[in-house]
């Protein structure tokens, strides 16, 4: 049901098949302020619902076309990057927004750009928001196009950004990243195979990731960042090492935290009571918790999230919501 009076926003997804397209669809059916009008898979061809949304959506999973989804008020990509770089342009032509998932247009320096997306077009690029809402909140509101951050950016910024801002952080930063299998999308290679990941935890893309960019980027410094592949089907926790500056005591985080997410409904300080993904699995949260060493300056950061959540589908809406002056929490309590 709708509030009285007003006209749902008319929604469609493109990669409502994969396991963020599956969030999205699940959250964008039951949403008190849309109208799911299309979800579509990733390819030309036919392909089935998935069972979590029986009796949630009936809805067909249709073909892909870019003609169908521009005829709804905004949509949804959880696409390749390549395939998002494609059809944003037209969509944007047709005066539709976009939110996207893929990280086609989360870059905005146009040499790191061409190294890691060089299909995006620069000129599309340029006009992107980057759709974190705890920090760009205001730029959301007349956003055409979104562009969500990746899952592990997610959870180092918000850590993060308030204490590089506001000048508390001195030194070098690393960050060691721990994800879920889901992370690594639905289609099947050797990594994700069951066989290669139980019982065993995996470094991979060190020193060359594309996420470590784009934490760069929002920090405005070099980062040191190391994923994992653990052997969980979802979520990511984050341990941060930095120094922290002469004088900065327990108060100086806890303040500075506390103003940036005072009004964030997604994210909770714990402080010193580290938080875990189990706290945060199938919610939109963000958990941050930390602990420093005064003596030392040493300062260790735990950061968490569901990364098919708050590190994809769930953040996504929450732009939605922000963009069109929705509670952000609506469809993601």
């Amino acid at each position: 049901m709708h509030p009285a009076g007003e006209r749902p926003i008319s929604v469609g997804v493109a990669g409502a098949t994969g396991y963020a397209g599956v969030e999205l669809t699940r959250a964008l059916s039951r949403h008190p302020h849309t109208r799911l009008r299309i979800a579509m898979g990733s390819s030309d061809r036919p392909s089935a619902a998935s069972p979590r949304l029986n009796r949630i959506w009936d809805g067909e999973i249709e073909p892909f076309s870019v003609a169908a989804l521009a005829d709804a008020d905004a949509v949804f990509l959880a696409l390749p990057e390549a395939a998002a770089a494609e059809i944003v342009p037209p969509l944007l032509d047709r005066q539709v927004r976009v939110f996207d998932l893929s990280g086609a247009f989360r870059l905005r320096d146009a040499e790191a750009r061409a190294r890691w997306y060089p299909a995006t077009p620069t000129d599309v690029a340029e006009s992107a928001v980057y759709g974190l809402p705890e920090h760009y909140r205001d730029e959301l509101r007349s956003a055409r196009l979104v562009s969500c951050p990746g899952c592990y950016p997610t959870a180092a910024l918000i850590a993060l950004r308030p204490l590089v801002k506001a000048g508390l952080i001195d030194g070098h930063i690393i960050i060691d990243a721990k994800s879920g299998i889901s992370g690594a999308g639905k289609a099947a290679s050797e990594r994700t195979h069951f066989s290669e990941c139980h019982g065993s935890v995996a470094a991979y893309g060190v020193m060359n990731h594309r996420h470590g960019q784009e934490i760069e980027q929002e920090l405005d410094r070099p980062v040191t960042f190391v994923p994992h592949l653990v052997p969980l089907d979802r979520g990511i926790l984050e341990t941060i090492y930095a120094t922290v500056a002469p004088s900065v005591d327990e108060s100086s985080i806890a303040n500075t935290l506390g103003s940036a997410y005072q009004d964030a409904p997604f994210v909770r300080l714990t402080g010193r009571r580290l938080p875990e993904i189990k706290h945060v699995a199938f919610t939109n949260f963000c958990d941050v918790g930390w602990v420093l060493d005064i003596d030392t300056r040493r300062l260790v950061m735990v950061a968490v999230i569901d990364n098919l959540l708050k590190g994809a589908a769930g953040q996504a809406i929450q732009s939605f919501n922000v963009a069109y002056g929705f509670d952000e929490t609506a469809g993601i309590e």
